[in-house]
């Protein structure tokens, strides 16, 4: 790299509703050295509530306005809607229109940090640019099937796949060993130790009394929360004093709104939408609890270990390499009984408690947020060299 010459990077993106990838993208943005990359995000929407938590230091684009930015009238609401998604079709068929929000500028690396962003990147109008992608996925997650073929279309297409865990490496190449891959590297999420710990000694209103389980997800099916209120119905018609608190939104709200509803559990069982601080709800929670279908390497087990709660996970993706089982938590298969009898004993067994907090007292230790930094900015300066 010439003196005084940074890497022209671009990151493009959905949007920035609250969520895994996005913390991820943010952690990469506010430690990759701004000496060395010139860094501009794109967004297909300006839309999310980490919409304006890119660090100053970084150039903000957008192909179209986020709802935020819309009508609360139903009518014109729905006109913005419609005439936004025209425009952002038009933006996306048209180079010269999605260049010329870019300023025109000739990228040196363009990165896509989700599938959802690898057409964008791959169809890209600069051929000379160097194409990093990111999978975070199991392939062979059934709601992610129709996506399939335009992900194998694309991936021989990037010039390195960044994968967030071995087994999702390790899951492309067995359900796809004859695809022609570019280099490849493996590279966790970071996370923000200190700033998590800052954060979660913020305020908030009391939690319900009783042991409380807390939970941070987006509202999927494939988050298995349906599982999660039945194992919590059979808990409390046995007696057993608890609630669960769930801290996310998404298109399951109603679906799940009204099967708290039919199970008469409002009362125990809370979905308390957004916050843009969920750590304080971690630490004042007594147990973690994730019962998704699918993960890769969730950040959110990552957070909670750091503050120290005893956590409930299905043992999918890379959760049983960060969970050791009865030791730092509790795996579980994605099954409402077994969530039943981990939440049971839990709420039964004191000495596992204790040795689980004891354990997760040196916790953060296993968590090397500099390598992965270091990591990320080395395979972007050997493609870069490349050029």
């Amino acid at each position: 790299m010439k003196k005084n010459n940074k890497i022209k990077v671009l990151f493009r993106h959905r949007s920035m509703e609250m969520g895994g990838v996005e913390k991820v993208i943010l952690s990469m943005l506010n430690n990759l050295n701004p000496d060395k990359f010139d860094i501009t995000v794109c967004l297909n929407f300006n839309q999310g509530e980490l919409r304006n938590e890119f660090p100053k230091h970084v150039k903000k684009v957008y192909l179209t306005d986020g709802k935020e930015d819309f009508s609360q009238n139903p009518f014109i609401h729905k006109l913005q809607l419609i005439r936004r998604r025209l425009k952002l079709s038009r933006a996306i068929k048209n180079h010269t229109i999605s260049d010329r929000i870019l300023g025109n500028q000739k990228f040196d690396i363009e990165i896509a940090p989700t599938y959802a962003a690898f057409s964008a990147v791959t169809n890209s109008s600069n051929r000379t640019s160097k194409k990093i992608g990111w999978f975070h996925s199991e392939i062979n997650l059934p709601a992610l099937q129709p996506l399939v073929p335009d992900i194998l279309e694309n991936f021989p297409k990037f010039d390195h796949m960044i994968y967030c865990s071995q087994k999702i490496k390790e899951m492309m190449h067995r359900y796809y060993p004859d695809l022609k891959y570019p280099e490849e590297s493996v590279v966790i999420n970071a996370i923000p130790i200190e700033e998590i710990k800052k954060k979660a000694r913020e305020k908030i209103e009391d939690l319900p009394q009783g042991p409380v389980f807390v939970s941070v997800g987006r509202l999927h099916h494939r988050k298995g929360y349906h599982k999660l209120i039945d194992a919590h119905k059979k808990l409390i018609d046995e007696g057993f004093n608890h609630s669960i608190i769930v801290l996310g939104n998404g298109e399951e709200m109603k679906n799940l709104r009204e099967q708290i509803q039919a199970n008469h559990v409002q009362d125990t069982f809370i979905l308390a939408g957004n916050k843009m601080n969920p750590y304080p709800y971690v630490k004042n929670s007594d147990y973690f609890i994730l019962p998704s279908e699918s993960e890769a390497w969730p950040l959110v087990i990552a957070e909670a270990l750091i503050l120290q709660k005893p956590i409930i996970a299905t043992d999918t993706g890379d959760v049983g390499l960060m969970i050791k089982d009865r030791e730092t938590g509790y795996l579980i298969s994605y099954d409402t009984e077994e969530m039943y009898k981990a939440m049971k004993t839990f709420l039964t067994d004191p000495e596992l408690i204790a040795k689980i907090n004891k354990n997760l007292e040196t916790i953060e230790d296993q968590f090397d947020n500099q390598k992965i930094f270091n990591d990320v900015e080395k395979i972007i300066e050997t493609l870069y060299q490349k050029m």
